[in-house]
This record gives structure tokens, sequence and C-alpha cells, in this order.
């Protein structure tokens, strides 16, 4: 696998070996000893995926301490133009993003670590995304930001029709009106 860091370093992409031939291909998508040795600390606990149309923009979401968690995300299926968001407290490049064309064709990883939201526009019906997390989901831990703050400044690409977003994704507040991240497991 290779492993590129983004402009923002703790983000990294994976590009995983692909082998292919008549009958298909085959991929290994994760080895926590390999990820490890290559920089990737997180130890993933949960797995999750979602399906989404054409147009659906999901986030940008993060969960607040002792919930957070960081997480590998990939496509099975379908296109997702993925971002992350600097938000934590002190950090150089807060409020900066990064962001990744990830496609079932590129089999390209996006690694997200604690202490950034996270989101994705989908650019294919049917779009099926899959991601590691290494700490479990906690309701009650789940906060947001607006993926369209225009502070942020991310040029997310047209997807020929107004985004599609959750009631929960429209009411989440700008990045001046949220609590910068701060990791607090001591």
């Amino acid at each position: 696998m290779e492993v590129i860091p983004t402009a923002i370093p703790e983000v990294k992409v994976i590009i995983p070996r692909v082998f292919r031939d008549a009958r298909g291909y085959f991929a290994e998508t994760y080895n926590a000893a390999r990820y490890h040795a290559a920089g990737i600390p997180a130890d993933f606990v949960q797995d999750n995926e979602s399906c989404s149309m054409r147009g659906v923009i999901r986030g940008l979401h993060w969960q607040a301490a002792p919930h957070t968690q960081a997480k590998l995300v990939r496509v099975i299926r379908g296109a997702v133009w993925d971002v992350a968001v600097d938000i934590r407290k002190n950090s150089p490049t807060f409020g900066r993003y990064v962001a990744e064309l990830l496609t079932a064709e590129n089999g390209h990883q996006f690694y997200i670590p604690r202490g950034f939201a996270h989101g994705f526009a989908v650019l294919e019906d049917h779009t099926l995304f899959a991601y590691k997390c290494d700490n479990l989901y906690a309701p009650e831990a789940e906060r947001g930001l607006r993926f369209d703050d225009p502070a942020l400044g991310i040029p997310w690409p047209d997807l020929m029709t107004a985004p599609i977003l959750s009631e929960k994704d429209t009411r989440h507040p700008l990045l001046s009106g949220i609590t910068p991240w701060e990791d607090l497991r001591g």
C-alpha cells in the first residue's frame, strides 16, 4: 500500500495494492500491523456503511469527548468527494480542510484522525460508502458543522441538483459557533 500525506499531514490518503485479473480483483483493505507501521495508529472497533443517491451531502460530523473517533473511509460502489476539516483547538490548521475523490474504481481510502469534522458529497447514484471507527458511536456525543460555511471555503462539487441533506445536517452551526475539539483522553 502507499500512504500519501495531505496538506494537513495527520490526514492521509491510502492507496491499497489491487491485484486484477480475468476473474476481477483482490485488495487487502485493512491490516492493523501494516497500517500501524505506516503511521495510522487507530485501533478500529466499529464498521459502518451507507448507501446514498447522487446529490446527498452527509456531514460535517464528529463526536465529542470522550467518544471521539478516528475514521478510515472508502467507497465500495460509486464515488464521493470526501472532506476532513480541522477543528482541533490551537491547531495551526484550525478551520482548514483537505478533500479527496474516493471511487470504487480508484480504491483510495482516507484516514481522518480524531479532531476533524468529516463529510462527503455523493457523486453517483447508489454509492456504497464504508468506514471504520476507532471508538463506538455515541448519539449523545454527535456534533456537526455546516457544510456550506463560507468561512471554510469548501468548493463542493456540482451535484447537478440542490444538495440533499438530513434534517439534522441543516441545523448545524457555523465554525464560529462550535466548541473546538480538544483531546480530553488524559
